[in-house]
């Protein structure tokens, strides 16, 4: 039987804060599962829980106020009365839906969603964005939090160190960096590259404005192999991750569908975010909004490509080119808003950052000489030449020849941060 839930958002933004101790305990509790399907169709199928020790997130903000990714994650109270906890993200399974391969065959992720530790039963639903931005129940399960099934012995915890330590994890940013194709033997490699990151990514408003509201975190987990798989040009490495460049066969696009791994070495220590930093100079990277981001660290272009893809990790934000080499097919549908909060069809556009575009600015903007510097509506970006429009003539999520991100992209960036460090 099919279920269309037209879930406005508006109806979590609208729902009251809960008190975190009245329902849920300072630990987290993680559902895996496998999202399988075509490209155009869907399924969640249930696998397992685990607790794991610690809540990185916070003990205020519990219910999504933005609008962000293609999946919304909901946890209510026993009766389906009250909402108590809510989180959007996207998943590595629907950009599979977006490539030709998904059209021939049909294909499984491993996936998981993680919430506070639940005091009494729980009802998890699991909604799905259609292409009208359209909220559709695709998975409900029953959480006892006394079910003894729930697993506790996770064999991936390692050894952790603070990169940078601003204070109490339940009132900051907090991201993980997880190590990849470094060896034990090259533990000492990765410490140096996680505080060089540390570097560049304050280096970057909004973050280097806000330093004293991020805890950077890091797991020291060793691979058998140094590096990562290159699979045209038959190298295969072991490593923990099981990263791999070619993902859809895009060779720059370097990312990892074990993600149940992800989750096991990010749970040694309380986290929001989680970037991979893989053992590699080869160009590449990739991230996707509350899922994980992932950079080549040995690239000469590490620097760019770290920011770049922790826009799209951490701050939902979309590509704002269209002349380069993508897997992707029809990404955007032209006749809503992207829920990307630097792209806009223009269909409601005073939503997006209509408040920031300067006074006598036309919309949509030419790509001249005057308004090169300004706050404006570019056509192009998305993958799209036309019908989508990002907010400055260039950014550092358009190109590398930009180090900054636009107005738009650091208002969203500096709410996030806020919500998170509440």
């Amino acid at each position: 039987m099919k279920k269309l839930f037209l879930l406005l958002f508006l109806s979590s933004i609208l729902s009251a804060q809960v008190k975190f101790n009245d329902y849920f305990s300072d630990k987290t509790l993680r559902l895996d599962y496998y999202h399988a399907g075509t490209h155009d169709t869907e399924a969640i199928y249930f696998d397992r829980l685990f607790e794991e020790p610690y809540w990185g997130g916070s003990l205020v903000n519990l219910i999504d106020t933005f609008q962000y990714g293609a999946y919304l994650l909901k946890v209510s109270d026993k009766k389906g009365e009250k909402l108590l906890y809510s989180r959007g993200y996207s998943t590595l399974f629907r950009e599979w839906q977006t490539t030709e391969e998904s059209k021939k065959i049909a294909k499984a992720f491993p996936e998981s969603v993680i919430f506070p530790f639940p005091k009494d039963t729980v009802i998890v639903q699991i909604f799905s964005r259609d292409s009208l931005n359209r909220y559709r129940l695709i998975f409900t399960y029953t959480v006892d939090p006394y079910n003894y099934f729930i697993r506790k012995n996770n064999e991936k915890i390692y050894p952790s160190f603070k990169v940078h330590y601003s204070g109490n994890p339940n009132k900051k940013l907090d991201i993980v960096f997880l190590p990849e194709g470094y060896t034990k033997g090259e533990m000492s490699d990765f410490k140096k590259d996680c505080n060089k990151f540390k570097n560049y990514l304050f280096r970057y408003s909004p973050f280097k404005e806000n330093e004293k509201k991020i805890n950077i975190w890091a797991v020291l987990a060793p691979s058998e192999q140094s590096g990562t798989d290159i699979p045209k040009d038959s190298v295969w490495k072991r490593t923990l991750l099981n990263s791999s460049y070619y993902t859809f066969d895009s060779e720059r696009y370097l990312m990892t569908e074990d993600y149940k791994s992800v989750r096991d070495v990010a749970a040694s220590v309380p986290y929001d975010q989680i970037y991979i930093l893989v053992n590699s100079s080869k160009y590449g990277g990739g991230a996707i909004y509350n899922y994980y981001s992932m950079t080549a660290a040995k690239n000469k272009k590490a620097r760019q490509i770290f920011v770049h893809e922790f826009g799209h990790g951490f701050g939902g934000l979309g590509d704002e080119y269209y002349d380069s080499e993508v897997s992707y097919q029809n990404f955007y549908n032209l006749k809503v808003e992207p829920w990307e909060p630097n792209l806009t069809t223009l269909v409601n556009f005073s939503k997006k950052w209509k408040d920031l575009v300067p006074k006598g600015v036309p919309i949509p903007t030419p790509a001249t000489e005057k308004y090169k510097n300004v706050t404006g509506v570019f056509e192009g970006g998305g993958y799209a030449e036309k019908g989508v429009y990002r907010p400055s003539e260039n950014s550092i999520m358009r190109s590398f020849t930009s180090d900054e991100f636009n107005e738009a992209s650091e208002r969203a960036l500096q709410r996030l941060i806020d919500f998170y460090s509440k």
